[in-house]
Protein backbone atom coordinates (compact mmCIF):
# COMPACT_ATOMS: atom_id res chain seq x y z
CA UNK A 1 0.00 0.00 0.00
CA UNK A 2 1.51 3.52 -0.85
CA UNK A 3 1.18 6.06 1.66
CA UNK A 4 0.65 10.03 0.76
CA UNK A 5 1.62 13.32 2.58
CA UNK A 6 0.78 16.66 0.83
CA UNK A 7 2.51 19.67 1.46
CA UNK A 8 2.35 23.42 0.08
CA UNK A 9 -0.36 24.93 0.87
CA UNK A 10 -1.24 28.14 2.73
CA UNK A 11 -3.04 31.33 2.01
CA UNK A 12 -2.19 33.15 -1.13
CA UNK A 13 -4.06 35.97 -2.77
CA UNK A 14 -5.72 36.30 -5.55
CA UNK A 15 -2.75 36.19 -9.00
CA UNK A 16 -0.63 34.68 -6.76
CA UNK A 17 0.91 30.95 -6.90
CA UNK A 18 1.52 27.70 -5.11
CA UNK A 19 3.29 24.74 -5.68
CA UNK A 20 1.59 21.57 -3.52
CA UNK A 21 3.82 18.82 -3.06
CA UNK A 22 2.85 14.72 -2.61
CA UNK A 23 5.45 12.51 -1.25
CA UNK A 24 4.70 9.04 -1.24
CA UNK A 25 6.21 6.30 0.86
CA UNK A 26 5.58 2.31 0.80
CA UNK A 27 5.38 1.62 -3.13
CA UNK A 28 6.89 3.10 -5.82
CA UNK A 29 4.42 5.93 -7.21
CA UNK A 30 5.74 4.40 -11.48
CA UNK A 31 3.44 1.57 -10.57
CA UNK A 32 0.31 4.37 -10.59
CA UNK A 33 -1.02 7.24 -12.18
CA UNK A 34 -1.67 10.01 -9.58
CA UNK A 35 -3.99 12.78 -9.23
CA UNK A 36 -4.93 16.12 -7.42
CA UNK A 37 -8.75 16.86 -6.20
CA UNK A 38 -10.12 18.79 -3.91
CA UNK A 39 -13.04 19.50 -1.28
CA UNK A 40 -14.55 23.19 -0.44
CA UNK A 41 -16.96 23.24 2.63
CA UNK A 42 -20.09 22.07 1.23
CA UNK A 43 -19.23 20.48 -1.91
CA UNK A 44 -18.06 17.27 -3.27
CA UNK A 45 -14.77 16.41 -4.30
CA UNK A 46 -13.60 17.95 -7.22
CA UNK A 47 -10.60 16.55 -9.79
CA UNK A 48 -8.19 19.03 -10.17
CA UNK A 49 -5.03 17.12 -12.50
CA UNK A 50 -4.01 13.69 -13.57
CA UNK A 51 -0.74 12.26 -14.59
CA UNK A 52 -0.18 8.55 -15.89
CA UNK A 53 2.63 6.74 -14.70
CA UNK A 54 5.59 8.20 -16.66
CA UNK A 55 4.09 11.27 -17.60
CA UNK A 56 3.30 10.96 -21.07
CA UNK A 57 -0.61 12.04 -20.69
CA UNK A 58 -1.85 14.69 -18.15
CA UNK A 59 -5.89 15.93 -17.68
CA UNK A 60 -7.42 18.50 -15.99
CA UNK A 61 -11.05 20.44 -16.42
CA UNK A 62 -11.77 23.43 -17.74
CA UNK A 63 -11.57 25.57 -14.43
CA UNK A 64 -7.82 25.19 -13.76
CA UNK A 65 -6.42 24.36 -17.69
CA UNK A 66 -3.66 27.12 -18.74
CA UNK A 67 -3.32 28.01 -14.66
CA UNK A 68 -2.73 24.32 -13.09
CA UNK A 69 0.38 21.96 -13.90
CA UNK A 70 0.47 18.58 -12.72
CA UNK A 71 4.38 16.84 -12.71
CA UNK A 72 5.77 14.07 -11.59
CA UNK A 73 9.19 13.00 -10.26
CA UNK A 74 9.46 8.99 -9.83
CA UNK A 75 12.67 9.06 -8.87
CA UNK A 76 12.03 11.19 -5.68
CA UNK A 77 8.68 9.16 -5.21
CA UNK A 78 7.02 12.82 -5.70
CA UNK A 79 3.96 14.21 -7.39
CA UNK A 80 3.51 18.27 -7.76
CA UNK A 81 0.53 20.63 -8.62
CA UNK A 82 2.18 24.13 -10.13
CA UNK A 83 -1.09 26.77 -9.26
CA UNK A 84 -0.88 29.81 -10.68
CA UNK A 85 -3.10 32.53 -11.59
CA UNK A 86 -4.84 31.75 -8.10
CA UNK A 87 -8.98 32.67 -7.85
CA UNK A 88 -10.34 32.85 -4.61
CA UNK A 89 -12.86 29.93 -6.14
CA UNK A 90 -9.86 27.67 -5.95
CA UNK A 91 -10.01 27.76 -2.33
CA UNK A 92 -10.30 24.31 -0.95
CA UNK A 93 -8.35 21.39 0.80
CA UNK A 94 -6.34 19.64 -1.83
CA UNK A 95 -6.16 16.04 -2.08
CA UNK A 96 -2.80 13.46 -3.56
CA UNK A 97 -4.47 10.19 -5.08
CA UNK A 98 -2.76 7.31 -6.03
CA UNK A 99 -4.61 4.89 -8.39
CA UNK A 100 -5.04 2.64 -11.65
CA UNK A 101 -7.43 4.66 -13.81
CA UNK A 102 -8.54 2.51 -16.94
CA UNK A 103 -9.09 5.61 -19.16
CA UNK A 104 -8.60 9.29 -19.14
CA UNK A 105 -12.34 9.78 -18.47
CA UNK A 106 -11.90 7.63 -15.10
CA UNK A 107 -9.23 10.14 -14.45
CA UNK A 108 -11.99 12.62 -12.89
CA UNK A 109 -13.86 9.46 -10.72
CA UNK A 110 -12.31 9.31 -6.92
CA UNK A 111 -13.46 5.79 -6.89
CA UNK A 112 -10.56 4.84 -9.12
CA UNK A 113 -8.02 5.40 -6.57
CA UNK A 114 -6.92 3.70 -3.86
CA UNK A 115 -4.94 5.80 -2.15
CA UNK A 116 -5.09 8.92 -0.84
CA UNK A 117 -3.27 12.22 1.81
CA UNK A 118 -4.58 13.60 4.40
CA UNK A 119 -5.02 16.64 2.46
CA UNK A 120 -3.46 20.23 2.72
CA UNK A 121 -5.35 23.42 2.73
CA UNK A 122 -5.05 26.15 -0.14
CA UNK A 123 -6.88 29.50 0.25
CA UNK A 124 -6.89 32.28 -1.78
CA UNK A 125 -8.12 35.88 -0.82
CA UNK A 126 -9.50 38.18 -2.80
Amino acid sequence: QVQLVESGGGLVQAGGSLRLSCAASGRIISNYAMAWFRQAPGKEREFVAGISRFGSNTYYPDSVKGRFTISRDNAKNTVYLQMNSLKPEDTAVYYCAAGRPSSGSAYYTPAEYIAWGQGTQVTVSS
